[in-house]
């Protein structure tokens, strides 16, 4: 698989992924779907191909300080664009990022962005990454099972051994199944429920992440995510 449009630092980072022939087979995958769609025989993938690794784009290998995972991209038009949980500006907040949003403001006691656009977190050095890059209009985990998760498993992989006090950010079960690519003992784990209206209430609210993020960089000798300066 030919490199994308992404951050060099992670074109080095990932070079052997890029080069595997897992890549070359979920390429072809990639081209196939879309082929479909131009047909009129399939719907588009989301989100726009420019936009797939924005995550690894809009924050370097070597800047990142926090990483929140998510699953696969929202699948309705105009919403994904790259950065897991966040949608573009102008774009309705969904259940989950309006959910995100009212804890962040009873955490920290700011009023929650009106933007749902958080590219101004990934440029703060959250990692805002999905473990599934791409997914078929109107079908949720639709490209699951296709080599994107193995992807997304080598850049944990590899923040984890050669980064030192990251936060790794795991809300819900499918995020906690990562835990064993994590050294715990280099960096903060943060676990919760998912921020979804279908488990927000039986744990994501009042679990104060965006606070405790800021106190371990802080003793880290770092600077705080400016979490109100979403976009």
């Amino acid at each position: 698989m030919t490199a994308p449009r992404i951050h060099p630092t992670w074109a080095d980072a990932l070079a052997d992924e890029f080069a595997s022939e897992r890549m070359r087979r979920l390429d072809e995958f990639l081209r196939t779907e879309k082929a479909a769609h131009a047909a009129g025989t399939g719907e588009p993938v989301y989100p726009p191909g420019h936009l797939i690794f924005n995550a690894y784009d809009t924050t370097p290998f070597d800047r990142v300080r926090v990483v929140i995972l998510g699953q696969d991209p929202y699948h309705g038009p105009g919403q994904a664009h790259g950065l897991c949980f966040s949608v573009p500006e102008g774009v309705p907040h969904p259940p989950s990022l309006q959910n995100i949003f009212k804890e962040m403001a009873a955490d920290l006691g700011v009023p929650p962005p009106k933007s749902g656009d958080l590219t101004g977190w990934a440029r703060q050095g959250v990692l805002l990454l999905n473990t599934t890059l791409t997914v078929r209009r109107g079908a949720p985990f639709s490209h699951v099972g296709q080599g994107w998760e193995e992807f997304t498993d080598a850049t944990i992989r590899r923040l984890s051994a050669e980064r030192e006090g990251l936060v790794f950010v795991l809300w819900g079960s499918h995020a906690q199944k990562k835990l064993p690519l994590i050294d715990t003992k280099k960096h903060l784990v943060l676990k919760s429920a998912h921020p979804s209206p279908l488990s927000a209430y039986r744990g994501f609210f009042g679990s104060k992440p965006f606070s405790q993020i800021n106190a371990y960089l802080r003793s880290r000798g770092e600077p705080e995510i400016e979490w109100a300066r979403a976009s």
